[in-house]
């Protein structure tokens, strides 16, 4: 691993560390923040944040306002990228001129479907490749909690459910809760899986929950306001699927919220106390 960022930040520290991904074969970046706790010694519990389409590392760690929190709460946070990347274009990592698809929008599933098989496979690097490199390299108590925003999600719902017993806590923001019926996850998801819908359903946040093998309770704040709503997010299908599983969720509706980080910074102390009692119990 190489730092090639870091800053003072309530007391600990914000990095940015780059490192060669095995899994992904290319050079990937996550942001770290390391609380006071952690600089002092130690052990602390990690939350991951997965971002949504078209962000890097840096729109949480910059925008999201978490690191104060996180001092007072004494958790490590990481912040990977939401894609293989390949700035100078010599690893043939795929891509697409779209917005929503290719770099910027890896939708945390391991692709099956040429080109973009061989490197994307965010699943894999966000599950097992990047805890074992930060639990290398950071006094970590070995739990941990994932939550994100919009793609992200949908990572962090979909990754909690299909891994269970890998995750204590789980939450997110505005998430896609069903991306095999909605425009964003269908077109991702005919390129990354195939046209097979059937397999889709395997990284369908509704559909999984009917099968889940444990019951983490889940936390979603979705803004009132939020643009995409009514097409692309549609919570009240995760609600319709958690009540006819009996899977516990905790749904806030908030008035006049849109999709943006100032709606995540409002609500961001509240979903990191959420996982710090569930991390820290």
């Amino acid at each position: 691993m190489e730092l090639i960022e870091q800053h003072a930040s309530s007391g600990g520290r914000q990095e940015v560390w780059r490192h060669d991904s095995s899994t992904l074969g290319c050079t990937m970046r996550f942001g770290l923040y390391r609380p006071p706790q952690a600089l002092a010694g130690e052990k602390c519990p990690v939350l991951y944040w997965l971002s949504g389409l078209t962000c890097s590392e840096q729109n949480f760690i910059t925008k999201a306002g978490a690191q104060a929190h996180a001092a007072r709460l004494g958790l490590i946070l990481v912040a990977p990228d939401t894609s293989p990347r390949d700035p100078g274009g010599s690893l043939g990592v795929a891509d697409d001129p779209a917005y929503d698809l290719g770099q910027g929008a890896g939708f945390y599933l391991d692709a099956t479907q040429e080109p973009w098989a061989r490197h994307y496979r965010m699943e894999s690097y966000v599950v097992h490749e990047l805890p074992a490199l930060v639990e290398q390299h950071v006094a970590a108590t070995g739990r941990r909690g994932i939550f994100g925003h919009s793609m992200g999600g949908h990572g962090a719902l979909t990754l909690a459910l299909r891994h269970p017993g890998r995750y204590a806590s789980v939450s997110a923001f505005s998430p896609i809760v069903a991306p095999a019926r909605v425009p964003w996850g269908r077109k991702a998801f005919a390129a990354y899986l195939g046209d097979d819908e059937g397999t889709w359903m395997a990284h369908d946040s509704t559909a999984l929950i009917a099968g889940a093998a444990e019951r983490l309770p889940l936390l979603v704040d979705q803004g009132e306001a939020d643009e995409f709503l009514d097409v692309q997010l549609k919570p009240e299908w995760l609600e319709a699927a958690c009540a006819a599983a009996g899977h516990p969720l905790t749904l806030r509706r908030q008035p006049g919220y849109d999709h943006s980080y100032y709606f995540i910074a409002s609500f961001i102390g509240e979903h990191l106390e959420h996982h710090a009692r569930a991390l820290r119990s």
